[in-house]
């Protein structure tokens, strides 16, 4: 990891690898898919100089990505779809205020 806009000193993240970074939404928190599916994470500590700290295993999954919920505690996850006999799908459908369209479809009386 390098700073931005102006180039500094690169800080080692993982001497392992890894794939998929993503930032906590307080930018105080680097997330990345790890070895043998593992997500990772490193508190970083912003400033000159930029430190972070020890890459730390939170939970493996099979799930092909990940993303930090603004609450810091949860992700998003796309799932491996099941095999399937035909063509597979590269959709996927998000519903936001799903109460609410249970509600207007099937009221309480």
């Amino acid at each position: 990891m390098t700073s931005y806009p102006e180039a500094g000193p690169k800080i080692t993240i993982s001497t392992e690898g890894g794939t998929q970074p993503s930032w906590s939404h307080n930018g105080r928190e680097l997330f990345y898919r790890g070895p043998q599916r593992q997500i990772m994470s490193v508190d970083i500590e912003p400033g000159p100089p930029l430190r972070a700290g020890r890459p730390k295993v939170l939970f493996t999954t099979a799930y092909l990505a990940i993303d930090p919920e603004p609450d810091g505690k949860h992700f998003l996850a796309v799932k491996t779809p099941p095999a399937a006999p035909q063509a597979a799908t590269d959709q996927i459908t998000i519903v936001f205020n799903w109460f609410e369209e249970l509600r207007r479809r099937a009221p309480i009386k």
